[in-house]
């Protein structure tokens, strides 16, 4: 049994240890995966892009038909006191919100109170070596459910998905949906968004049932604007993958970063080929510029 911290962690309306925080066995969440989340990166106890991931959290509530009755400042205010009691200042802050508790039924029962839980814990970026030499992907096909857009707790397809590549000691899954003509299509990873370089712009799915609308979408959009390299989401084929001049993944763990191999193969072409390429190097110093001006 893995040991849990006493860091600071808010329940149901008290901010106790997280080692002694406890819900009841027939929440919805425990039984059913009924509940949304969301991460927000913490850089020096300040809370990155905290808008774009409150808006994305309260969009996959509302999918969800989950009413909470807290507004964006009550819920800064708490993620606060939690941050600022946790001993290390890069964090992965973490919000969930489930159904509540109710007998086991498929049928969403209505009047329920909500279940709400935050917490945080250190963060862990790629390290300097990945940096250099880049991560190793492999692919695998798309077999989750089809409403990826919402950012369920129900992530049993993704843990599936990310052992497919821990069992290779592979870094990241790639995901290809096979669902049209052209195909397979990429979607997205285990648990990133998945990019590729093409003739100098930064090319990428868009957001729909099947692809998450990561906030680093329309980070990336930004930075790119930034530093004068071309954007555009559109269809990308795994054909498009496996000839791209760069492959990025993007997450709030990972912020951006190169892959420079796939299935075994060498990423890119000529001088560069195996090597983290310059449209990864420009997006990842305008991304570090980014931290220092949006996070509060």
């Amino acid at each position: 049994m893995i040991a849990l911290p006493d860091s600071l962690c808010y329940l149901d309306g008290e901010f106790l240890p997280l080692n002694q925080a406890k819900v009841s066995v027939m929440d919805r969440g425990f039984l059913l995966g009924d509940g949304a989340y969301e991460s927000i990166p913490v850089y020096g106890r300040r809370l990155f892009r905290f808008d774009d991931h409150m808006a994305r959290f309260e969009r996959s509530l509302g999918k969800l038909d989950i009413e909470v009755d807290l507004d964006r400042e009550t819920w800064l205010a708490r993620l606060r006191k939690v941050v600022e009691a946790f001993p290390a200042d890069e964090q992965l802050a973490y919000l969930q919100v489930t159904r509540g508790v109710a007998p086991r039924s498929h049928l969403m029962p209505a009047g329920l109170s909500p279940t709400v839980f935050i917490t945080t814990s250190e963060r862990t970026l790629p390290t300097p070596a990945q940096r250099v030499q880049g991560l190793a992907c492999v692919t695998a096909r798309d077999f989750r459910w089809q409403r990826a857009d919402i950012k369920s707790t129900s992530l049993l397809g993704n843990v599936l998905a990310r052992k497919i590549s821990a069992d290779q000691d592979a870094d990241e899954t790639i995901l290809l949906r096979d669902d049209g003509p052209g195909g397979p299509w990429l979607t997205e990873g285990s648990h990133s968004n998945v990019w590729i370089v093409h003739e100098g712009a930064l090319l990428g799915p868009a957001p729909d049932e099947h692809v998450l609308a990561g906030v680093r979408i329309e980070l990336l959009r930004e930075l790119c604007e930034e530093t004068g390299i071309a954007f555009n989401l559109r269809p990308v084929s795994e054909a498009d993958v496996r000839a791209a001049d760069e492959v990025l993944l993007s997450s709030a763990s990972k912020e951006v970063i190169a892959v420079t191999r796939i299935d075994g193969e060498q990423v890119g072409h000529g001088a560069l080929r195996g090597r983290p390429g310059p449209v990864y190097a420009r997006l990842h110093e305008a991304y570090q510029r980014a931290i220092q001006s949006q996070s509060i």
